[in-house]
């Protein structure tokens, strides 16, 4: 007869033993877990950013939505007090992606962001997540996120349909997108995006703070794919583009193609891209093969740069 493990679910407090101090640091470096839980490409901005006297655990973006994203976290049962905080720092942020995770959710609380999710506008939305580690026997533990409370699509998509105005070029935008991303989460495992927008790019994570891939309908009806690397700091980015182009004809030898380098200086970040004529009113076929093309340079450029970028993920 076959034998089987015995499943244990740890205290959190005996894999994080501080709130701050680890877990906090722990999502910031595992972020990317949580937005493929949420379906989203997320990036932190900032940890322990201040709003008036209180401090926000994690302040970060959804790359796909440009969307500010606000995290509080306790390795405890919610309270009012985080509540509180969650409203807070929500304000102060202008976040229109609001995440509270927690060891568990009261039902209370569970109450109270559901009531947010269908009284508050479409664009806002509450997540309530349960952040869970278990093992097998004596096995390396394994954490799970699992989300209690999040926004009721159906609800929202009719809601925003009464209230909202979707051109068809927006709808056209999202459709293009929606299958883009599609294809790079389900067969290449490149995000964990799930919602295509109605516009005419998208930003995926590149999983180095300060660096994101681009898929956009740029002006000329040309598509484009690109690197473009925007840290806080424009002499950063100055700098670290001059080091790529010092090193154009390996990259471009490695790549197989031409890029453009834009050092863009009267903009903060800066971009190497490549092109192709392509625009959104095209027909059905021409759409397609724009999609296959930019799928296959996207996942080109990352596998060419992630060597290079590892190089400046502390600075």
């Amino acid at each position: 007869m076959k034998e089987f493990g015995k499943l244990k679910r740890l205290d959190l407090r005996s894999i994080w033993p501080n709130e701050a101090r680890d877990f906090t640091k722990w999502l910031a470096e595992n972020i990317q877990a949580l937005g493929e839980t949420l379906g989203m490409d997320l990036e932190i901005e900032s940890s322990e950013a201040s709003v008036g006297d209180f401090s926000l655990d994690l302040h970060a973006k959804d790359l796909g939505g440009g969307r500010e994203v606000i995290i509080e976290n306790q390795l405890t049962a919610t309270d009012h007090d985080h509540l509180g905080k969650l409203l807070t720092y929500a304000a102060g942020f202008d976040a229109s992606v609001i995440v509270w995770i927690a060891e568990s959710i009261r039902e209370e609380h569970r109450q109270a962001l559901d009531w947010l999710n269908r009284h508050t506008d479409s664009n806002t939305e509450f997540f309530g997540v349960v952040v869970e580690v278990f093992h097998i026997d004596d096995s390396r533990p394994v954490y799970n996120f699992r989300p209690v409370v999040f926004p009721n699509d159906w609800q929202r998509t009719k809601r925003r349909a009464a209230t909202t105005q979707v051109t068809e070029r927006a709808e056209a935008y999202r459709q293009f997108f929606q299958a883009l991303i599609d294809e790079l989460r389900e067969k290449h495992k490149f995000t964990g995006a799930r919602l295509g927008q109605p516009q005419g790019w998208y930003t995926f994570s590149s999983g180095y703070s300060g660096f994101h891939y681009t898929v956009s309908f740029a002006q000329g009806e040309r598509v484009r794919v690109e690197l473009y690397i925007d840290h806080a700091d424009a002499e950063v980015n100055k700098r670290i583009f001059d080091e790529f182009y010092q090193m154009k004809d390996e990259i471009e030898n490695e790549f197989g193609e031409k890029f453009e380098w834009e050092r863009l200086d009267n903009k903060r970040g800066s971009r190497i891209a490549i092109y192709r004529s392509g625009s959104l009113e095209s027909d059905q076929e021409a759409l397609n093969d724009i999609r296959a093309w930019s799928i296959e340079k996207v996942l080109k450029l990352k596998k060419v740069f992630t060597p290079r970028l590892k190089k400046y993920s502390n600075r």
